[in-house]
């Protein structure tokens, strides 16, 4: 199966920026595409890096417009973004200049309408789809600050999640006990607690927890 792709949304405050420059401090971490959310244009380290690879096309974004729902304010004005197999995009900008939007209106948010352009996702089209059917597909978005389920147990959360997706697939559901021995092993390779499993989804978890366990789901759904 393949990976998905990884956007990362980062704003000119972030910790990626020294406070005396404008350059972004990259450290540990392999090359990046930088994109700008700006009108049809694209950076040239981004066009290098997606001529370079020779992974399949996973995401194609063209001439993308977007505004809100509700009160029609234009967002989103022309973005091009080329997304391949294997690769890792960090779109930087100003606070407002529509990093957090994109996002929302690639996993169909229905806070935002898309007013022109075109997105493809593994060759189909995203617009059309419904956001149970983005997820389906591969797509997932990360929170900044994920919410609680108060109820719901991460281990039956993650269970239904990745039954869903197999179904989808084609593939058998996994039983408990099969999904406990594969669910575990990534528990330990993240380095979380076993228990992790029976509390609530994000109940009372500290910051760090929640991203653990963000990266827990997304782990889970590539099985």
């Amino acid at each position: 199966m393949a990976p998905p792709f990884a956007v990362a949304a980062v704003s000119s405050s972030s910790p990626l920026f020294s406070s005396s420059s404008s350059r972004p401090i990259l450290r540990g971490h392999p090359p990046l595409g930088y994109i700008s959310v700006r009108p049809r244009h694209r950076s040239a380290v981004a066009s290098a890096a997606a001529t370079e690879s020779a992974g399949k096309l996973l995401l194609e974004v063209h001439g993308l417009t977007a505004s809100v729902k509700e009160t029609g304010q234009q967002i989103l004005k022309g973005v091009d973004l080329t997304i391949r197999e294997g690769e890792v995009h960090a779109i930087m900008g100003k606070n407002g200049s529509g990093k957090s939007t994109l996002t929302k209106v690639l996993v169909g948010h229905p806070h935002y309408e898309v007013t022109g352009g075109t997105i493809l996702f593994k060759g189909e089209n995203l617009i059309d789809m419904e956001p149970e059917e983005r997820s389906l597909a591969g797509l997932f978005m990360s929170f900044q600050a994920p919410i609680e389920i108060p109820g719901v147990s991460n281990y039956d959360f993650l269970l239904m999640a990745i039954n869903a997706r197999r179904e989808k697939d084609g593939l058998p559901a996994l039983g408990p006990l099969e999904f406990y021995s594969v669910v575990s092993q990534k528990v330990e390779a993240l380095k979380m607690e076993p228990k992790i499993l029976d509390r609530n989804v994000n109940e009372g978890f500290s910051g760090g927890e929640r991203k653990r366990n963000e990266i827990l789901q997304l782990s889970v759904r590539l099985l």
